[in-house]
């Protein structure tokens, strides 16, 4: 059984998301937000403790990018990857991990400097900039939605997942009024995907069941908390 070790939509969302579209069991183990601070048991399990954690027997992973690529290969064969043989490998792979290391990264840094740091810390000014710095690098994938429903390989695959947590939290982040036209549909139909919903269903039965806030986490530095 996968156990994956969870804050309510933070960046373990992905891996959720992955599992649901892979329809694999899994146990979903819900963390207060910072674990490192309000769960210290958790150390015992993930010294970092950072989230996601995924556990699959002896395997133990915890950046949320590297986890949805372990899981197509685990589900293969499964259309969600993008197979070596296909034209379209080194773009599955490229977006798969921009989703994280270049839109992400830069939205920690806006949440710190204009919500997490004490107010007398707060620089909006530095939180607009990296808003700005997300966003130039999001249009970098307009002419692509433009012209194609999914990023690469005219298929939904887990590099969607990757980029589509990035959506999502801009969108808590208040920054989806400024996607462009095509990044915005793409987010639309995103989430108008089953396994989507149902990965929303499941962090929020989950959270409850276990007396865990129903609030999202917030998201403070790259991949874990």
């Amino acid at each position: 059984m996968i156990i994956l070790y969870h804050c309510m939509s933070a960046r373990s969302f992905r891996p959720l998301w992955m599992l649901e579209e892979l329809q694999l069991e899994y146990q979903l183990v819900m963390l207060p937000f910072p674990p490192r601070m309000h769960a210290r048991e958790y150390l015992g399990i993930n010294p970092l403790g950072t989230i996601p954690l995924l556990m699959d027997d002896s395997t133990h992973m915890t950046e949320s990018a590297a986890i949805c690529q372990y899981l197509c290969a685990r589900a293969a064969p499964t259309p969600l990857q993008v197979l070596p043989s296909e034209r379209d490998f080194g773009a599955y792979l490229n977006y798969l991990h921009f989703g994280e290391a270049t839109l992400t990264f830069p939205q920690t840094l806006v949440l710190r400097y204009s919500r997490f740091e004490p107010p007398s810390r707060r620089q909006p000014g530095v939180a607009e900039d990296y808003a700005k710095w997300f966003l130039a690098r999001l249009r970098t994938l307009e002419p692509r939605l433009a012209d194609h429903e999914y990023l690469c390989a005219e298929r939904f695959t887990a590099a969607d997942v990757s980029v589509g947590y990035a959506l999502m939290l801009a969108q808590y982040l208040g920054l989806a009024e400024r996607f462009t036209p095509a990044v915005s549909a793409y987010w639309e139909r995103l989430q108008q995907r089953d396994a989507y919903l149902r990965a929303m269903r499941s962090q929020e039965a989950a959270a409850v069941v276990q007396g865990i806030s129903t609030m999202p986490a917030p998201q403070t530095v790259p991949d874990g908390h």
